[in-house]
Protein backbone atom coordinates (compact mmCIF):
# COMPACT_ATOMS: atom_id res chain seq x y z
CA UNK A 1 0.00 0.00 0.00
CA UNK A 2 1.00 3.58 -0.48
CA UNK A 3 0.98 4.09 3.31
CA UNK A 4 3.67 1.46 4.06
CA UNK A 5 5.49 1.77 0.75
CA UNK A 6 8.14 4.00 -0.82
CA UNK A 7 5.78 6.40 -2.59
CA UNK A 8 6.65 9.43 -0.54
CA UNK A 9 10.08 10.86 0.15
CA UNK A 10 11.29 13.43 2.61
CA UNK A 11 14.31 15.64 2.38
CA UNK A 12 16.54 16.21 5.41
CA UNK A 13 19.34 18.69 6.08
CA UNK A 14 21.85 15.92 5.44
CA UNK A 15 20.78 15.94 1.79
CA UNK A 16 19.51 12.34 1.73
CA UNK A 17 15.97 11.23 0.99
CA UNK A 18 14.33 8.64 3.27
CA UNK A 19 11.07 6.79 2.68
CA UNK A 20 8.14 7.81 4.84
CA UNK A 21 7.22 4.55 6.56
CA UNK A 22 4.70 4.26 9.37
CA UNK A 23 6.11 3.21 12.73
CA UNK A 24 3.58 0.38 12.79
CA UNK A 25 5.01 -1.19 9.59
CA UNK A 26 8.28 -3.12 9.17
CA UNK A 27 11.01 -1.30 7.26
CA UNK A 28 11.12 -2.46 3.62
CA UNK A 29 14.02 -4.73 2.70
CA UNK A 30 15.10 -5.37 6.28
CA UNK A 31 15.43 -9.05 7.35
CA UNK A 32 12.74 -10.31 9.71
CA UNK A 33 13.64 -9.70 13.38
CA UNK A 34 14.51 -12.67 15.57
CA UNK A 35 13.72 -11.97 19.22
CA UNK A 36 15.42 -13.62 22.21
CA UNK A 37 13.09 -16.09 23.85
CA UNK A 38 12.83 -16.49 27.61
CA UNK A 39 14.79 -19.52 28.75
CA UNK A 40 13.18 -22.42 30.56
CA UNK A 41 12.55 -22.38 34.29
CA UNK A 42 15.53 -24.69 34.85
CA UNK A 43 17.82 -21.69 34.35
CA UNK A 44 16.57 -20.23 37.63
CA UNK A 45 16.44 -23.39 39.71
CA UNK A 46 19.01 -24.14 42.39
CA UNK A 47 20.90 -27.31 41.50
CA UNK A 48 22.00 -29.65 44.31
CA UNK A 49 24.43 -32.60 44.14
CA UNK A 50 25.27 -34.85 47.11
CA UNK A 51 28.84 -36.22 47.11
CA UNK A 52 29.79 -39.70 48.30
CA UNK A 53 30.83 -38.40 51.75
CA UNK A 54 27.46 -36.66 52.31
CA UNK A 55 28.61 -33.13 51.45
CA UNK A 56 25.95 -31.18 49.52
CA UNK A 57 26.98 -28.92 46.64
CA UNK A 58 24.41 -26.25 45.69
CA UNK A 59 24.66 -23.64 42.95
CA UNK A 60 22.59 -20.82 41.51
CA UNK A 61 23.28 -19.17 38.15
CA UNK A 62 23.67 -15.40 38.08
CA UNK A 63 25.09 -13.19 35.37
CA UNK A 64 28.35 -11.40 36.15
CA UNK A 65 32.10 -11.67 36.35
CA UNK A 66 32.18 -12.35 40.08
CA UNK A 67 30.86 -15.22 42.16
CA UNK A 68 30.20 -15.85 45.86
CA UNK A 69 31.16 -19.28 47.18
CA UNK A 70 31.19 -20.57 50.72
CA UNK A 71 30.83 -23.40 53.20
CA UNK A 72 27.83 -23.44 55.54
CA UNK A 73 28.05 -25.79 58.49
CA UNK A 74 25.25 -27.01 60.75
CA UNK A 75 27.03 -25.79 63.87
CA UNK A 76 26.65 -22.87 66.24
CA UNK A 77 26.07 -21.75 69.80
CA UNK A 78 22.91 -23.91 70.12
CA UNK A 79 25.13 -27.02 69.91
CA UNK A 80 27.40 -26.05 72.81
CA UNK A 81 25.37 -27.64 75.64
CA UNK A 82 28.05 -30.31 76.25
CA UNK A 83 30.93 -27.89 75.68
CA UNK A 84 32.23 -24.60 77.02
CA UNK A 85 29.98 -21.77 75.89
CA UNK A 86 31.68 -19.51 73.33
CA UNK A 87 33.39 -22.02 71.01
CA UNK A 88 31.47 -20.79 67.94
CA UNK A 89 32.42 -17.21 68.80
CA UNK A 90 36.08 -18.32 68.92
CA UNK A 91 35.82 -20.14 65.58
CA UNK A 92 34.31 -17.04 63.94
CA UNK A 93 37.26 -14.91 65.09
CA UNK A 94 39.84 -17.57 64.16
CA UNK A 95 38.50 -18.02 60.62
CA UNK A 96 40.84 -17.36 57.69
CA UNK A 97 43.93 -17.54 59.91
CA UNK A 98 46.93 -19.77 59.12
CA UNK A 99 46.25 -23.24 57.69
CA UNK A 100 48.22 -26.23 56.44
CA UNK A 101 48.78 -24.49 53.07
CA UNK A 102 48.78 -20.83 54.08
CA UNK A 103 51.23 -19.52 56.66
CA UNK A 104 49.22 -16.51 57.80
CA UNK A 105 46.07 -14.47 57.32
CA UNK A 106 48.07 -12.03 55.18
CA UNK A 107 49.01 -14.87 52.82
CA UNK A 108 45.33 -15.80 52.47
CA UNK A 109 44.33 -12.20 51.75
CA UNK A 110 47.11 -11.82 49.16
CA UNK A 111 45.96 -15.01 47.43
CA UNK A 112 42.40 -13.69 47.29
CA UNK A 113 43.60 -10.29 46.09
CA UNK A 114 44.89 -11.88 42.87
CA UNK A 115 41.28 -12.70 42.02
CA UNK A 116 39.78 -9.50 43.44
CA UNK A 117 38.41 -11.51 46.34
CA UNK A 118 37.22 -10.75 49.87
CA UNK A 119 36.39 -13.21 52.67
CA UNK A 120 34.17 -13.31 55.73
CA UNK A 121 33.01 -15.69 58.46
CA UNK A 122 29.80 -15.39 60.47
CA UNK A 123 28.67 -17.60 63.32
CA UNK A 124 25.00 -17.60 64.33
CA UNK A 125 22.98 -19.75 66.72
CA UNK A 126 22.59 -22.58 64.23
CA UNK A 127 25.09 -22.02 61.40
CA UNK A 128 28.73 -21.14 60.81
CA UNK A 129 29.38 -19.68 57.37
CA UNK A 130 32.75 -19.23 55.59
CA UNK A 131 32.28 -17.17 52.42
CA UNK A 132 34.43 -15.70 49.64
CA UNK A 133 33.46 -13.35 46.80
CA UNK A 134 35.94 -13.37 43.91
CA UNK A 135 36.37 -13.51 40.13
CA UNK A 136 34.84 -16.68 38.67
CA UNK A 137 38.21 -17.56 37.09
CA UNK A 138 39.61 -18.13 40.57
CA UNK A 139 36.98 -20.72 41.59
CA UNK A 140 39.47 -23.57 42.07
CA UNK A 141 41.68 -21.39 44.29
CA UNK A 142 38.65 -20.24 46.30
CA UNK A 143 37.30 -23.77 46.96
CA UNK A 144 40.81 -24.97 47.86
CA UNK A 145 41.12 -22.06 50.32
CA UNK A 146 37.69 -22.72 51.87
CA UNK A 147 38.48 -26.42 52.34
CA UNK A 148 41.81 -25.56 53.98
CA UNK A 149 40.31 -22.88 56.26
CA UNK A 150 37.50 -25.15 57.48
CA UNK A 151 39.33 -28.49 57.73
CA UNK A 152 43.04 -27.66 58.18
CA UNK A 153 43.32 -24.61 60.50
CA UNK A 154 46.55 -24.45 62.51
CA UNK A 155 44.96 -22.78 65.56
CA UNK A 156 48.37 -21.67 66.83
CA UNK A 157 48.82 -20.50 70.42
CA UNK A 158 49.50 -16.96 69.19
CA UNK A 159 46.28 -16.87 67.12
CA UNK A 160 44.21 -18.22 70.02
CA UNK A 161 45.68 -15.60 72.37
CA UNK A 162 44.93 -12.83 69.88
CA UNK A 163 41.37 -14.16 69.59
CA UNK A 164 40.96 -14.04 73.39
CA UNK A 165 42.00 -10.38 73.36
CA UNK A 166 39.64 -9.59 70.45
CA UNK A 167 36.69 -11.28 72.19
CA UNK A 168 37.32 -9.47 75.50
CA UNK A 169 37.38 -6.17 73.60
CA UNK A 170 34.17 -7.04 71.73
CA UNK A 171 32.37 -7.94 74.97
CA UNK A 172 33.40 -4.61 76.52
CA UNK A 173 32.25 -2.77 73.40
CA UNK A 174 28.93 -4.66 73.45
CA UNK A 175 28.17 -3.34 76.93
CA UNK A 176 29.11 0.25 76.04
CA UNK A 177 27.20 0.60 72.76
CA UNK A 178 24.33 3.11 72.65
CA UNK A 179 22.33 0.55 70.63
CA UNK A 180 21.48 -2.32 73.01
CA UNK A 181 19.71 -4.45 70.37
CA UNK A 182 22.40 -7.22 70.24
CA UNK A 183 22.36 -7.50 74.05
CA UNK A 184 18.55 -7.55 74.20
CA UNK A 185 18.43 -10.24 71.50
CA UNK A 186 20.69 -12.42 73.65
CA UNK A 187 18.57 -11.74 76.71
CA UNK A 188 15.22 -12.49 75.04
CA UNK A 189 16.55 -15.80 73.70
CA UNK A 190 17.88 -16.69 77.16
CA UNK A 191 14.47 -15.91 78.65
CA UNK A 192 12.49 -17.77 75.97
CA UNK A 193 14.66 -20.94 75.89
CA UNK A 194 16.24 -21.08 79.31
CA UNK A 195 19.48 -23.11 79.27
CA UNK A 196 18.70 -24.99 76.06
CA UNK A 197 19.50 -24.82 72.32
CA UNK A 198 18.89 -21.32 70.88
CA UNK A 199 18.76 -19.92 74.42
CA UNK A 200 22.48 -20.58 74.90
CA UNK A 201 24.72 -17.50 74.72
CA UNK A 202 25.99 -16.64 71.23
CA UNK A 203 28.88 -14.63 72.68
CA UNK A 204 31.70 -16.19 74.67
CA UNK A 205 31.37 -15.40 78.41
CA UNK A 206 34.41 -13.57 79.81
CA UNK A 207 35.15 -16.42 82.24
CA UNK A 208 35.48 -18.89 79.34
CA UNK A 209 37.98 -16.95 77.24
CA UNK A 210 41.00 -18.45 79.05
CA UNK A 211 39.51 -21.97 79.17
CA UNK A 212 39.06 -22.46 75.42
CA UNK A 213 42.21 -23.83 73.79
CA UNK A 214 43.19 -25.94 70.76
CA UNK A 215 42.19 -29.21 72.43
CA UNK A 216 38.69 -27.93 73.28
CA UNK A 217 38.25 -26.56 69.74
CA UNK A 218 39.41 -29.83 68.12
CA UNK A 219 37.00 -31.81 70.31
CA UNK A 220 34.12 -29.64 69.09
CA UNK A 221 35.24 -29.60 65.44
CA UNK A 222 35.55 -33.39 65.37
CA UNK A 223 31.82 -33.69 66.11
CA UNK A 224 30.35 -30.85 64.09
CA UNK A 225 32.66 -30.22 61.11
CA UNK A 226 31.68 -33.41 59.28
CA UNK A 227 30.76 -33.55 55.54
CA UNK A 228 27.16 -34.58 56.18
CA UNK A 229 26.65 -31.32 58.14
CA UNK A 230 28.12 -29.12 55.37
CA UNK A 231 26.88 -27.38 52.22
CA UNK A 232 29.21 -25.88 49.62
CA UNK A 233 27.08 -23.16 48.02
CA UNK A 234 27.95 -20.98 45.04
CA UNK A 235 26.22 -18.17 43.15
CA UNK A 236 27.37 -17.04 39.71
CA UNK A 237 29.19 -20.22 38.66
CA UNK A 238 28.48 -23.37 36.63
CA UNK A 239 27.24 -26.25 38.75
CA UNK A 240 29.47 -28.90 37.13
CA UNK A 241 32.55 -26.74 37.73
CA UNK A 242 31.66 -26.29 41.42
CA UNK A 243 31.02 -30.04 41.85
CA UNK A 244 34.39 -30.80 40.22
CA UNK A 245 36.20 -28.42 42.60
CA UNK A 246 34.33 -29.92 45.58
CA UNK A 247 35.40 -33.45 44.59
CA UNK A 248 38.98 -32.27 44.20
CA UNK A 249 39.31 -30.37 47.50
CA UNK A 250 36.61 -31.68 49.86
CA UNK A 251 36.30 -35.38 49.09
CA UNK A 252 38.48 -37.75 51.09
CA UNK A 253 40.24 -34.92 52.98
CA UNK A 254 41.58 -35.83 56.42
CA UNK A 255 40.85 -32.95 58.85
CA UNK A 256 43.64 -31.75 61.11
CA UNK A 257 41.74 -33.05 64.18
CA UNK A 258 41.46 -36.56 62.70
CA UNK A 259 38.41 -38.49 61.57
CA UNK A 260 37.40 -40.13 64.83
CA UNK A 261 33.85 -41.24 65.56
CA UNK A 262 31.41 -38.45 66.44
CA UNK A 263 29.89 -39.04 69.88
CA UNK A 264 28.75 -35.72 71.40
CA UNK A 265 26.51 -34.31 68.68
CA UNK A 266 23.60 -32.41 70.25
CA UNK A 267 20.32 -33.18 68.47
CA UNK A 268 18.10 -31.51 71.07
CA UNK A 269 14.87 -29.87 69.96
CA UNK A 270 14.31 -26.34 71.27
CA UNK A 271 12.16 -26.20 74.40
CA UNK A 272 10.31 -22.90 74.79
CA UNK A 273 10.12 -21.96 78.49
CA UNK A 274 9.21 -18.29 78.63
CA UNK A 275 10.45 -16.17 81.52
CA UNK A 276 12.22 -12.91 82.24
CA UNK A 277 15.86 -11.77 82.14
CA UNK A 278 16.56 -8.40 83.78
CA UNK A 279 19.80 -6.41 83.80
CA UNK A 280 19.88 -3.29 85.98
CA UNK A 281 22.25 -0.90 84.23
CA UNK A 282 23.07 2.80 84.37
CA UNK A 283 22.31 4.00 80.82
CA UNK A 284 23.00 7.68 81.53
CA UNK A 285 26.54 7.66 80.09
CA UNK A 286 26.35 5.18 77.19
CA UNK A 287 26.32 7.95 74.59
CA UNK A 288 28.28 11.02 75.63
CA UNK A 289 29.14 13.85 73.25
CA UNK A 290 27.64 16.95 71.66
CA UNK A 291 24.34 15.17 70.89
CA UNK A 292 24.02 12.47 73.57
CA UNK A 293 21.23 9.90 73.48
CA UNK A 294 19.01 10.38 76.54
CA UNK A 295 18.98 7.79 79.31
CA UNK A 296 16.56 5.06 78.27
CA UNK A 297 15.14 1.81 79.56
CA UNK A 298 14.81 -0.94 76.96
CA UNK A 299 12.17 -3.66 77.02
CA UNK A 300 11.74 -6.60 74.66
CA UNK A 301 8.65 -8.82 74.91
CA UNK A 302 8.39 -11.98 72.82
CA UNK A 303 6.16 -15.00 72.21
CA UNK A 304 6.92 -18.29 70.50
CA UNK A 305 6.01 -18.30 66.79
CA UNK A 306 7.05 -21.26 64.60
CA UNK A 307 9.89 -22.94 62.71
CA UNK A 308 10.80 -21.74 59.21
CA UNK A 309 9.92 -25.27 58.02
CA UNK A 310 6.24 -24.90 59.01
CA UNK A 311 3.48 -23.51 56.78
CA UNK A 312 2.69 -20.84 59.40
CA UNK A 313 6.10 -19.26 58.83
CA UNK A 314 4.75 -17.14 55.93
CA UNK A 315 1.76 -15.72 57.90
CA UNK A 316 4.14 -14.89 60.77
CA UNK A 317 6.48 -13.10 58.32
CA UNK A 318 3.52 -11.06 57.04
CA UNK A 319 2.45 -10.30 60.63
CA UNK A 320 5.97 -9.10 61.47
CA UNK A 321 5.93 -6.81 58.43
CA UNK A 322 2.46 -5.54 59.39
CA UNK A 323 3.75 -4.60 62.88
CA UNK A 324 6.95 -3.01 61.49
CA UNK A 325 7.99 0.02 63.51
CA UNK A 326 11.39 1.60 64.02
CA UNK A 327 13.06 4.44 65.86
CA UNK A 328 11.35 7.76 66.53
CA UNK A 329 13.83 9.47 64.20
CA UNK A 330 13.55 6.98 61.32
CA UNK A 331 13.32 8.73 57.97
CA UNK A 332 11.28 7.54 55.02
CA UNK A 333 7.77 7.14 53.71
CA UNK A 334 5.26 4.39 52.93
CA UNK A 335 8.00 2.18 51.46
CA UNK A 336 9.90 2.36 54.75
CA UNK A 337 6.98 1.20 56.87
CA UNK A 338 5.46 4.47 58.08
CA UNK A 339 2.00 2.87 57.82
CA UNK A 340 2.86 -0.12 60.00
CA UNK A 341 1.00 -0.62 63.29
CA UNK A 342 3.90 0.27 65.58
CA UNK A 343 4.31 3.59 63.76
CA UNK A 344 0.61 4.45 63.59
CA UNK A 345 -0.50 3.15 67.00
CA UNK A 346 2.63 3.69 69.10
CA UNK A 347 5.25 6.13 67.79
CA UNK A 348 2.78 8.56 66.24
CA UNK A 349 0.57 8.65 69.36
CA UNK A 350 3.17 8.58 72.13
CA UNK A 351 5.87 11.17 71.45
CA UNK A 352 7.91 10.01 74.45
CA UNK A 353 8.50 6.52 72.94
CA UNK A 354 12.02 6.46 71.53
CA UNK A 355 11.71 3.17 69.66
CA UNK A 356 9.17 0.44 68.88
CA UNK A 357 10.28 -2.29 66.48
CA UNK A 358 9.04 -5.79 65.68
CA UNK A 359 11.49 -8.67 65.08
CA UNK A 360 10.94 -12.24 63.97
CA UNK A 361 13.66 -14.85 64.69
CA UNK A 362 13.01 -18.26 63.14
CA UNK A 363 14.94 -21.52 63.39
CA UNK A 364 14.63 -25.13 62.23
CA UNK A 365 12.51 -26.15 65.24
CA UNK A 366 11.12 -22.94 66.76
CA UNK A 367 10.66 -19.20 66.33
CA UNK A 368 10.25 -16.01 68.34
CA UNK A 369 8.22 -12.89 67.48
CA UNK A 370 9.14 -9.95 69.68
CA UNK A 371 8.73 -6.19 70.05
CA UNK A 372 11.56 -3.96 71.28
CA UNK A 373 10.59 -0.65 72.89
CA UNK A 374 12.60 2.16 74.50
CA UNK A 375 11.54 5.08 76.67
CA UNK A 376 12.50 7.21 79.67
CA UNK A 377 12.79 5.10 82.88
CA UNK A 378 9.87 7.00 84.45
CA UNK A 379 7.52 5.77 81.71
CA UNK A 380 8.46 2.09 81.68
CA UNK A 381 5.13 1.00 83.18
CA UNK A 382 3.12 2.77 80.50
CA UNK A 383 5.47 1.54 77.77
CA UNK A 384 4.99 -2.11 78.78
CA UNK A 385 1.24 -1.57 78.89
CA UNK A 386 1.26 -0.17 75.32
CA UNK A 387 3.37 -3.05 73.94
CA UNK A 388 1.21 -5.74 75.59
CA UNK A 389 -1.85 -4.00 74.15
CA UNK A 390 -0.33 -4.25 70.65
CA UNK A 391 0.18 -8.00 71.12
CA UNK A 392 -3.49 -8.44 72.12
CA UNK A 393 -4.71 -6.26 69.24
CA UNK A 394 -2.87 -8.57 66.80
CA UNK A 395 -5.69 -11.07 67.37
CA UNK A 396 -8.31 -8.52 66.34
CA UNK A 397 -9.55 -7.54 62.90
CA UNK A 398 -7.00 -7.13 60.11
CA UNK A 399 -7.98 -4.60 57.43
CA UNK A 400 -7.76 -5.70 53.80
CA UNK A 401 -5.72 -2.62 52.82
CA UNK A 402 -3.37 -3.13 55.80
CA UNK A 403 -2.86 -6.81 54.93
CA UNK A 404 -2.24 -6.14 51.22
CA UNK A 405 0.25 -3.40 52.07
CA UNK A 406 2.17 -5.75 54.40
CA UNK A 407 2.21 -8.56 51.80
CA UNK A 408 3.36 -6.20 49.04
CA UNK A 409 6.06 -4.74 51.27
CA UNK A 410 7.28 -8.22 52.26
CA UNK A 411 7.47 -9.33 48.62
CA UNK A 412 9.22 -6.09 47.68
CA UNK A 413 11.80 -6.49 50.46
CA UNK A 414 12.37 -10.15 49.53
CA UNK A 415 12.97 -9.38 45.86
CA UNK A 416 15.11 -6.34 46.60
CA UNK A 417 17.35 -8.27 49.01
CA UNK A 418 17.74 -11.09 46.49
CA UNK A 419 19.27 -8.66 43.99
CA UNK A 420 22.46 -9.01 46.03
CA UNK A 421 24.71 -11.97 45.21
CA UNK A 422 25.92 -12.56 48.82
CA UNK A 423 22.28 -12.59 50.00
CA UNK A 424 21.35 -15.15 47.32
CA UNK A 425 24.34 -17.23 48.45
CA UNK A 426 23.22 -17.23 52.08
CA UNK A 427 19.62 -18.01 51.09
CA UNK A 428 20.73 -20.95 48.91
CA UNK A 429 23.10 -22.30 51.56
CA UNK A 430 20.70 -22.04 54.52
CA UNK A 431 17.73 -23.54 52.67
CA UNK A 432 19.74 -26.47 51.29
CA UNK A 433 21.36 -27.05 54.71
CA UNK A 434 17.91 -27.28 56.34
CA UNK A 435 15.79 -28.95 53.63
CA UNK A 436 18.14 -30.19 50.84
CA UNK A 437 16.17 -28.01 48.39
CA UNK A 438 15.42 -24.33 47.84
CA UNK A 439 12.14 -22.50 47.43
CA UNK A 440 12.60 -19.93 44.68
CA UNK A 441 11.59 -16.27 45.16
CA UNK A 442 8.51 -16.51 42.91
CA UNK A 443 7.31 -19.54 44.93
CA UNK A 444 7.69 -17.57 48.17
CA UNK A 445 5.87 -14.59 46.63
CA UNK A 446 2.99 -16.90 45.64
CA UNK A 447 2.77 -18.18 49.23
CA UNK A 448 2.80 -14.61 50.57
CA UNK A 449 -0.04 -13.66 48.19
CA UNK A 450 -2.17 -16.51 49.55
CA UNK A 451 -2.09 -15.26 53.17
CA UNK A 452 -5.55 -14.23 54.39
CA UNK A 453 -6.61 -12.24 57.45
CA UNK A 454 -7.93 -15.50 58.95
CA UNK A 455 -4.37 -16.93 58.77
CA UNK A 456 -3.03 -13.97 60.74
CA UNK A 457 -5.74 -14.35 63.38
CA UNK A 458 -5.11 -18.10 63.64
CA UNK A 459 -1.34 -17.84 64.19
CA UNK A 460 -1.74 -14.97 66.67
CA UNK A 461 -4.34 -16.88 68.71
CA UNK A 462 -1.97 -19.84 68.92
CA UNK A 463 0.93 -17.56 69.87
CA UNK A 464 -0.96 -15.75 72.65
CA UNK A 465 -1.53 -19.02 74.53
CA UNK A 466 2.21 -19.22 75.33
CA UNK A 467 4.01 -17.69 78.28
CA UNK A 468 5.80 -14.47 77.31
CA UNK A 469 9.56 -14.01 77.23
CA UNK A 470 10.72 -10.65 78.59
CA UNK A 471 14.11 -8.91 78.47
CA UNK A 472 14.63 -5.65 80.36
CA UNK A 473 17.74 -3.45 80.39
CA UNK A 474 18.40 -0.17 82.21
CA UNK A 475 16.70 1.49 85.18
CA UNK A 476 13.97 -1.04 86.05
CA UNK A 477 12.50 0.63 89.15
CA UNK A 478 9.04 0.98 87.58
CA UNK A 479 9.03 -2.28 85.60
CA UNK A 480 5.80 -4.28 86.18
CA UNK A 481 6.28 -7.81 87.51
CA UNK A 482 6.49 -10.74 85.12
CA UNK A 483 3.16 -12.03 86.48
CA UNK A 484 1.46 -8.74 85.56
CA UNK A 485 2.83 -8.89 82.01
CA UNK A 486 1.77 -12.53 81.65
CA UNK A 487 -1.74 -11.79 82.95
CA UNK A 488 -2.13 -8.80 80.61
CA UNK A 489 -1.08 -10.89 77.58
CA UNK A 490 -3.50 -13.68 78.48
CA UNK A 491 -6.44 -11.25 78.41
CA UNK A 492 -9.00 -12.83 76.08
CA UNK A 493 -11.13 -9.78 75.46
CA UNK A 494 -8.26 -7.31 75.07
CA UNK A 495 -10.22 -4.54 76.76
CA UNK A 496 -7.90 -1.81 77.95
CA UNK A 497 -9.52 -0.88 81.32
CA UNK A 498 -8.71 -4.32 82.72
CA UNK A 499 -5.08 -3.96 81.61
CA UNK A 500 -4.83 -0.49 83.13
CA UNK A 501 -5.91 -1.91 86.50
CA UNK A 502 -3.30 -4.67 86.26
CA UNK A 503 -0.46 -2.20 85.91
CA UNK A 504 -1.54 0.20 88.63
Amino acid sequence: SRRCGLAAGRSYSGGGAYPSVSLTCPLPGVPKAVFAAAEGRERFETRVTVLENGLRVASQKKFGQFCTVGLLINSGSRHEAKYLSGISHFLEKLAFSSTAQFGSKDEILLTLEKHGGICDCQASRDTIMYAVSADTKGLDTVVNLLADVALQPRLSDEEIEMTRTAIRFELEDLNMRPDPEPLLTEMIHAAAYRDNTVGLNRFCPVENTDKIDREVLHSYLRNYYTPDRMVLAGVGIEHEQLVECARKHLLGVEPVWGSGQTKDVDRSVAQYTGGIVKVEKDMSDVSLGPTPIPELTHIMIGLESCSFLEEDFIPFAVLNMMMGGGGSFSAGGPGKGMFTRLYLNVLNRHHWMYNATSYHHSYEDTGLLCIHASADPKQVREMVEIITREFILMAGAVGEVELERAKTQLKSMLMMNLESRPVIFEDVGRQVLATNTRKLPHELCALISQVKSADIKRVVTKMLHKKPAVAALGDLTDLPTYEHIQTALSSKDGRLPRMYRLFR
